[in-house]
């Protein structure tokens, strides 16, 4: 008499509840450590618009009038204006009157 070889549906629904367990750690972590990711990106990106500005302003001896001014220019920003990873439509303001920086945007 031959033994049959394979697994039985309790080894199954055991390895199942296994990986859905662990599925269930994993994607939350993975979710949040995406969304401080986009955040930290974002907040890199005020980081180099006020560096530019910064570096405008000891080039040309002026600050900028705008921030489209700063961005459209290919010695500032060979690629355009940074774009925030967190939310696409929500643009960087650039306070031209007294302060000369890019503020963070609350996400």
């Amino acid at each position: 008499m031959r033994a049959k070889k394979g697994f039985t549906l309790v080894e199954l629904l055991v390895v199942i509840l296994i990986l859905g367990a662990l599925a269930a750690i994993a994607v939350p972590r993975i979710s949040a450590s995406a969304d401080n990711a986009k955040k930290k990106a974002c907040a890199t990106n005020v980081d180099l618009l006020n560096s530019q500005i910064e570096l405008y302003h000891a080039t040309e001896g002026s600050w900028p009038t705008s921030l489209k001014s700063l961005t459209d220019d290919g010695d500032y920003f060979p690629d355009g204006m940074p774009v925030c990873p967190v939310n696409a439509e929500t643009e960087y303001e650039y306070d031209a009157k007294t302060t000369h920086r890019v503020s963070p945007h609350s996400h």
